[in-house]
């Protein structure tokens, strides 16, 4: 699926950089002015600016296009939409930690990950894939990093059954095709 390509690519190996400068959005949004930004669904949340423009996206629709009308998110539903406002209001003032690649622990708090954030990623399957997809979409770099973080500690030191079970990934192989998979992907298990 998309979804695992995505988490994937984001692997272990991707790393935590800080946010990005929003001056020029922020300034374009003018003092007290907030932005609507507008879920799926069609429900309109008032956001700071600040808080806002830390989804690249939205910056760069401020500034291509300015803040008079409704910011369209139609790839975020409402319950998502709040999750991710919840995760940019809190990090707008506090900046999230790096989180140390390769994961040492299926505990992110010991991967360098504050509380506040391993809380907000204990979360079902189902919210926690829509919160990476959501954090793609808008390019929420740090929340992408977070919840592929989380999953990569859902899928550490665990085998081949351990983690179809633990995703509901079905097991659509013939035994010959997956002896070659196994064969050809030695090395990872030899690591």
């Amino acid at each position: 699926s998309s979804l695992l390509r995505l988490v994937r690519a984001r692997g272990e190996a991707c790393s935590v950089s800080g946010l990005s400068s929003l001056h020029t959005s922020v300034t374009m949004a003018g003092e007290g002015e907030m932005l609507k930004l507008k879920s799926s669904q069609g429900e309109i949340f008032e956001v700071e600016p600040e808080v806002a423009c830390m989804a690249t996206l939205i910056k760069n629709m401020v500034d291509d296009s300015g803040t008079d009308e409704e910011i369209p998110l139609p790839n975020v539903k409402t319950a998502i939409l709040s999750k991710v406002i919840d995760y940019c209001k809190y990090h707008k003032d506090n900046a999230p930690e790096e989180i140390q690649k390769p994961l040492k622990s299926t505990n992110l708090i010991e991967c360098g990950v504050s509380e506040w954030d391993a809380e907000y990623v204990n979360i079902e399957q189902e919210v926690l894939f829509e919160l990476i997809l959501a954090a793609n979409y808008l390019d929420i770099k740090s929340l992408l990093d977070l919840t592929c973080a989380k999953v990569a500690s859902m899928i550490k030191g665990k085998n081949t059954e351990e983690i179809r079970k633990q995703f509901n990934i079905v097991n659509d192989f013939t035994p010959e095709e997956e002896a070659q998979v196994r064969e050809e992907n030695r090395w990872c298990e030899d690591a």
